[in-house]
């Protein structure tokens, strides 16, 4: 398993080799001793959650204020378009997005670290994604950014089919300073 530095600090993007052959394939898709060379502390994870989403779904764009939450996010089967958002406001990326392209085929992964918000749109009928999270999880410290935010401009890749009622209510940025100011999380 190998493991590569993302633009925004404290993302790391895990990829390792998938053996196939004719019953299908093998894939390692966590490795403690590779966590901990990313800078990862692989024993503070504490809740393993797994989301089924049809094709165009769309979830988040999700943020824990307070202290955040560090997650690693893979989808196991299928494909999603993956996007995190630096929202750490001491960080030299502040407010800058990146996106990934997680399946089950490739069965690579990304460690979001606190403070960024995630989202993801399912391209396949259906993804599978799995989450690996440090932190239990505290309603009070939710925060739901709008995922069509004009001053983000993410490009999701298809028409969004299906979101929760909370996920279509979001606000963009600009109206959720009060909450923003309570993300702690330093980069």
């Amino acid at each position: 398993m190998e493991f590569a530095n993302t633009a925004i600090r404290g993302l790391v993007h895990f990829s390792g080799p998938v053996h196939r052959d004719s019953r299908g394939f093998f894939s390692r898709t966590f490795d403690a001793a590779t966590a901990r060379e990313a800078g990862i502390d692989p024993d503070a994870f504490v809740q393993d959650s797994l989301s089924r989403s049809a094709q165009g779904v769309l979830r988040g764009l999700h943020l824990r204020v307070g202290h955040g939450e560090g997650k690693l996010v893979r989808c196991s089967s299928g494909a999603v378009f993956d996007v995190v958002v630096d929202l750490r406001p001491t960080s030299p990326t502040y407010r800058t997005w990146l996106s990934f392209d997680l399946d089950g085929e490739c069965q690579n992964s990304i460690y979001i670290p606190p403070g960024c918000a995630h989202g993801f749109q399912a391209l396949t009928q259906p993804a599978d994604t799995s989450y690996r999270i440090n932190r239990p999880h505290d309603p009070s410290e939710d925060l739901t950014i709008a995922h069509d935010d004009p001053e983000l401009a993410i490009p999701w890749p298809l028409p969004v089919t299906v979101m929760s009622e909370a996920d279509r209510a979001a606000r963009p940025l600009s109206e959720l300073a009060d909450r923003l100011a309570l993300v702690r999380a330093t980069p």
